[in-house]
């Protein structure tokens, strides 16, 4: 395999990759049919990172992925430093890929002299260099107007979905949201799934993290196989609490879909020992032997992110991906 790939038109697409998710960086570059170019990475004593590429990226359309993992504040930065090294180097267009969108939580002020942390995500890589975002299932679709310039918001439903009609039979299917916040979400599982939709509300004390109460559920779920749908699992009490809430009203079964798998402190044990039979995720983010767990299915997101770059490198439509979906 080679590093780039040229056209007729001369056009050259290069492969990049940080560290932080060496084997998506693999199955993705296995998918487009390249290598990914050398890159030298290191980190100083001091805490300060070191990027540069083994080879000419001069006129090149360069994509840079990076997963935003822990720890994520060194993964966002080393992502930073390729950037500007690429622009420096002559790169033509920096699609930067970031398969989860690092502080997307934070797309909004709740109370007084808070940051937008997400807004300024995208500032930052617009001034180290960046062209275009590419990004999985953002926390909020307004974050795609925080960056100037075109953002490709990929979407990993379809997949989880496909895996989720090999284990539930549909007539016994209800897509749920956890909360208030993802009812759009299930909503698009409910259509696409031909399912029934029920919603759980509940009320998160702002001042205290990761703690919320379960309130009420709308929706019929008594003897019926339910999947619990949200964007990603941190901590796991948000995924759990519900899946208890509907336990209590009667589900027969309950399966956790998500796309981001951060798992998070007590994320594992708590998942291990709940009465949820499987939580499916992708591999967004690596996801250690630690975290591992026998009710834990990883799907590969690679296949999905290759398309999406081969679009975009062929002037084709990303959204055709989705068969005109979000």
């Amino acid at each position: 395999m080679t590093s780039v790939i040229s056209d007729t038109s001369e056009r050259r697409m290069v492969f990049v990759s940080g560290r932080a998710h060496p084997e998506l960086a693999d199955q993705v570059a296995q998918e487009l049919g390249i290598e990914a170019v050398p890159t030298t990475a290191y980190t100083f004593a001091n805490g300060e990172l070191y990027v540069r590429f083994g080879e000419s990226v001069r006129g090149a359309n360069a994509f840079v992925l990076q997963s935003h993992a822990a720890p994520i504040n060194e993964s966002i930065m080393e992502q930073l430093i390729m950037v500007d090294a690429l622009k420096r180097a002559s790169a033509k267009n920096i699609t930067v890929i970031m398969p989860c969108y690092g502080y997307a939580r934070q797309d909004k002020k709740h109370k007084g002299r808070e940051p937008i942390s997400a807004r300024l995500m995208a500032d930052l890589f617009k001034t180290a260099g960046a062209d275009r975002i590419m990004s999985i299932d953002l926390h909020t679709a307004q974050i795609q107007g925080f960056f100037d310039g075109p953002v490709d918001h990929l979407w990993a439903m379809p997949l989880l979905a496909q895996y989720v009609r090999t284990r539930v039979a549909p007539g016994n299917l209800t897509i749920v949201s956890p909360d208030a916040g993802r009812v759009r979400l299930a909503d698009q599982w409910s259509d696409h799934m031909g399912a029934p939709l029920a919603i759980i509300h509940k009320r998160r004390d702002p001042s205290i993290p990761n703690q919320v109460k379960v309130h009420e559920l709308v929706g019929e779920v008594e003897g019926r196989t339910c999947v619990l749908v949200d964007d990603m699992i941190d901590t796991g009490g948000t995924i759990v609490q519900a899946a208890n809430a509907l336990f209590e009203n009667g589900a027969k079964d309950v399966i956790v879909a998500s796309t981001h798998g951060l798992l998070s402190g007590p994320a594992v044990e708590r998942l291990r020992d709940s009465a949820i039979s499987e939580v499916i995720v992708t591999d967004t983010l690596p996801i250690s032997d630690e975290k591992r767990f026998d009710k834990l299915t990883v799907l590969s997101i690679a296949p999905l992110i290759a398309r999406a770059v081969r679009e975009v490198f062929d002037d084709g439509s990303v959204t055709s991906l989705f068969n005109g979906g979000v």
